[in-house]
């Protein structure tokens, strides 16, 4: 069953600038899908019409439930809640601990502290971090960065991880270590976009393939 349906979905820049042209695609629940093409093929604002960061100008997408043509403001945030994002660039907050970090994420939700302790405890466990909890990320390794960012993505129990880029600042080790626990996620039944340009990785892993290049889809091999 689709987590995630993409129907002609068109986004223009300015009044030239073609960022997405007529994609359709699916994604299942607990699929792990590979997002590639060139920079500038149009796959970070993908990622942004899922996450309800901007609108499509053509088309539609419904992701966990919530349509686009049906998405009012107040509905954003519960979205999110059942989106989970990593990035390339790790943004966690420097003046937190890797606890800090993830429990901000709960924080403004509203938990209760003792909701808030139990599950960061649990998902820095879950990424093998538990005894890193009170390092800041500047005491951190690159990988450790990024665990704990995947630690934050998956505080409320996402249906679809949305990773961009996610190796990208790291080396071969790291990349490897993160995979792995990608794909331990993936094997618990969360969905996930993984948007990258390592083909290397790509091809290693042999999960589907969804390839963009001018902002049209031109491939879709599993």
């Amino acid at each position: 069953m689709p987590i995630l349906t993409i129907e002609h979905i068109g986004k223009l820049y300015g009044k030239r600038w073609v960022a997405l042209s007529d994609v359709s695609f699916t994604l299942d629940e607990g699929e792990f899908a590979f997002l590639v093409g060139p920079s500038g093929a149009g796959k970070s604002t993908l990622l942004k019409l899922i996450l309800a960061e901007q609108k499509p100008d053509s088309g539609k997408l419904e992701v966990a439930g919530f349509a686009s043509d049906r998405l009012m403001k107040d509905d954003i945030p519960i979205l999110r809640r059942k989106l989970g994002v990593i990035f390339q660039e790790f943004k966690l907050l420097p003046d937190m601990t890797a606890y800090g970090n993830v429990a901000f994420a709960l924080r403004v939700c509203g938990y209760p502290r003792i909701a808030i302790k139990t599950r960061t405890n649990e998902v820095l466990s879950q990424v093998g971090l538990l005894h890193k909890a009170k390092s800041y990320p500047q005491e951190l390794s690159g990988g450790e960065k990024q665990r704990i960012s995947i630690a934050r993505a998956l505080v409320h129990s996402p249906v679809l991880l949305l990773a961009d880029e996610p190796t990208g600042n790291l080396d071969p080790h790291a990349t490897d270590e993160i995979m792995e626990l990608l794909l331990s996620i993936n094997r618990q039944g969360t969905a996930i976009l993984m948007a990258t340009h390592n083909l290397e990785l790509v091809e290693r892993f042999g999960f589907r393939v969804i390839e963009l290049s001018d902002g049209i889809l031109v491939g879709d091999r599993k």
